[in-house]
């Protein structure tokens, strides 16, 4: 994979590509990538270390393979020198920020530096926000912070302020369309599920998986006429969009399911040791919650 290649994992958001290449010169410890779910800052924290672990290595001959295989692992999210710290509740825990510092403190594997991406940054608690502003103030010389977060509420301007921001605006739903015409989808069906998604090409991707999705839509635009005063009706129409709600987690589930016989035939291969069931599960838990709240 080369680095035009890599950058083009990130979609839509040229103006945070510019700034995150033009931070390659000389990268601060510390970087806050903030925005809605599906912006496109998960492939931005991605391509970034890609693109900081293939400039990391000696100059040579051999040099642009490896370069390669690096961006390719990070883009993959394989990268032994990428780590991914993210709540499995919903907020960031002492428990969390305590694996981030000794994660922080570990030497790199195999790149001249680590990246540490760090979820939800936006959840901490107060102890949590604390000892993660402290690790980020004194970072080890080889570990490079990537705090993502929806927003930056007040009690975290202090973390906020010690990184450099860059802003991840929803996408537009040109973009996401596009997006989805590019998989294959032709340009009315995409332009559905552009709207639908809210500026997520995910979302998209995942809403063109559901059936349903024609159904629901025009349930919710049928309320204003359904409405006749009555708390009866109000009840029913209550009922069968929660009930729309539930069956809307299904493309979900199925994607899930596939995930877990994937992780199951590698356990098989090479043993359930390290396998990341754990973290797997505790993913999937928080995207199925983060879709029914959406």
């Amino acid at each position: 994979m080369n680095d035009e290649a890599l950058w083009a994992t990130v979609v839509g958001q040229d103006a945070a590509v510019s700034l995150l290449r033009g931070a390659l010169v000389a990268p601060v410890h510390a970087f806050l990538f903030v925005g809605p779910p599906g912006a496109g800052r998960a492939e931005a924290a991605r391509a970034f270390a890609g693109a900081l672990f293939a400039g990391s290595g000696s100059e040579g001959e051999s040099d642009a393979e490896e370069a390669a295989r690096h961006r390719r692992l990070a883009v993959a999210g394989q990268h032994p020198d990428l780590i991914r710290v993210e709540p499995d509740g919903r907020a960031l825990l002492v428990a969390d920020t305590e694996r981030i510092t000794v994660e922080g403190w570990r030497s790199p594997v195999e790149a001249r530096r680590k990246v540490i991406v760090v979820d939800r940054f936006d959840t901490a608690e107060p102890e949590a926000a604390a000892s993660l502003l402290k690790t980020v103030e004194e970072p080890p010389a080889t570990t490079i912070f990537v705090l993502l977060a929806e927003e930056v509420p007040a009690e975290h301007v202090t973390i906020a302020s010690r990184c450099f921001r860059v802003d991840f605006p929803p996408l537009a739903d040109e973009v996401v369309a596009a997006a989805m015409v590019a998989d294959g989808m032709d340009a009315e069906r995409a332009a559905v599920l552009a709207e639908a998604a809210a500026g997520s090409i995910d979302r998209a991707r995942l809403l063109a998986e559901d059936p349903a999705l024609h159904g629901r839509r025009n349930a919710w635009h049928s309320v204003p006429s359904r409405l006749d005063g009555s708390g009866a009706a109000v009840a029913v129409i209550v009922e069968e969009l929660r009930a729309m709600i539930d069956g809307a987690q299904a493309p979900l589930a199925t994607r899930h399911e596939e995930e877990l016989a994937v992780l199951a035939e590698r356990e098989e291969a090479f043993g359930s040791r390290g396998s990341g069931r754990t973290e797997l599960v505790g993913r999937q838990k928080r995207e199925l919650r983060r879709l029914r709240d959406d």
